[in-house]
């Protein structure tokens, strides 16, 4: 359920404050796009804020924001730095659900939610491996973890790990060496002996995500670093009703690249009506072509807020959606936005693929949205399944 938020965050969370973050953030989107460098300008935005403990609970001393607040602040970022949404997003994840369900020891817990609300404490799972793929695919992770006397030994290496050289903490997916081996995550400082990032990311969008390899080489990690392992069945989700982790990465995912979308659409607004070509004598927003290709981005990007708030609404009253239903606000939001975007190159041609100008930069962006789990043939598979057997 969502809670009260304090005077000084409710404040953060205006519509003039997050338009203010979106700005600021802007500023140097570009920077650390080009130069694929963790967005930390943007972070010490935040921290200024108050808004990176945004989801710790209440009773921690944190402001227990629910799914529609932590998605308006998550929207208002992305549409200034989306790789910096994405790396928030996974600590808000943590403290919003994850972490605080029961499996976590008290006292891990406790200190990475201190943290968050001094400003500190990004974390962020690593689940990804070169041989094993996505784990939502299915099957078990490479990465060893060894008890020792002395703690968990962690042996192996991931890829795409979002936030790798910004970030305080890893969550490292790996299975124990145990005869019948459990998984989960082991809760790793991102400082410890033994860890090396091989900075190997250089994709086409959300370049400063700085999603690169990291090998751990018999990294050393306390007995307190197994945070949440089970027996693999015990991480099957049930079918039906979404839990958390699956809600919040499906509306957050839908969020982020909705904020993509309507950062190009701002930026195509003024160019439109700065654009008067001189065999036009007017701007190109009189053409009555134009406006109605406009007006196909208002279309895609209003069912976008309507289907991301609703559902954010619903939950937050404790009406928590299928896993289908929330994964298909993620498609749906995402292929709008992916169009939206392009609707924006229609009606600018060159212009709209020059480096010179943010529309080429938000298209790179935004079709980023297809590589997240689910993808979309799982997402329609499970869709399609559920809705012939009724």
């Amino acid at each position: 359920m969502a809670t009260q938020l304090d005077a000084d965050v409710a404040n953060s969370l205006n519509d003039a404050t997050l338009d203010q973050i979106t700005r600021h953030l802007a500023k140097t989107a570009e920077r650390y796009d080009r130069a694929g460098e963790f967005p930390q300008a943007a972070f010490d935005i935040l921290a200024r804020q108050g808004l990176i403990g945004l989801t710790v609970s209440r009773d921690l001393g944190g402001q227990g924001a629910g799914y529609v607040d932590t998605l308006r602040v998550l929207g208002a970022v992305a549409k200034g730095d989306p790789s910096a949404a994405l790396i928030l997003f996974m600590t808000y994840a943590f403290h919003a659900g994850e972490a605080k369900g029961g499996r976590w020891p008290a006292a891990v817990y406790k200190k990475l939610a201190r943290e968050a609300l001094a400003g500190r404490g990004l974390i962020g799972t690593f689940r990804v491996e070169p041989e094993l793929g996505t784990p939502a695919r299915g099957g078990l992770p490479k990465t060893t973890a060894r008890q020792t006397a002395d703690g968990w030994r962690i042996v192996g290496e991931k890829i795409y790990s979002t936030g790798s050289t910004g970030l305080d903490w890893f969550a490292v997916w790996a299975r124990t060496n145990e005869a019948e081996p459990r998984v989960g995550l082991f809760l790793i400082d991102s400082s410890s002996p033994g860890i090396t990032i091989v900075p190997e990311w250089d994709h086409l969008g959300m370049r400063a995500t700085v999603s690169h390899r990291v090998v751990f080489d018999d990294t050393l990690a306390p007995t307190s670093a197994a945070v949440d392992v089970r027996r693999p069945e015990e991480w099957v989700l049930p079918t039906g009703q979404a839990n958390g982790p699956v809600l919040w990465n499906a509306l957050a995912i839908a969020a982020i690249y909705d904020g993509v979308a309507r950062a190009a659409r701002d930026w195509l607004a003024g160019y439109l009506n700065d654009r008067a070509p001189a065999n036009l004598g007017a701007p190109l927003a009189t053409l009555p072509r134009v406006q109605e290709k406009f007006g196909e981005i208002e279309a895609l990007l209003q069912v976008n807020r309507t289907l991301i708030f609703s559902a954010a609404q619903a939950a937050d009253g404790g009406e928590l959606p299928s896993a289908d239903s929330a994964n298909i606000v993620k498609h749906v939001a995402t292929t709008n936005a992916i169009q939206a975007v392009a609707i924006g190159l229609e009606l600018t041609g060159n212009p709209g693929i020059s480096r010179n100008h943010p529309l080429e930069r938000h298209y790179r962006d935004v079709l980023c949205s297809r590589i997240h789990s689910p993808q979309a043939d799982t997402i329609l598979i499970g869709a399609g399944r559920a809705g012939l057997s009724r």
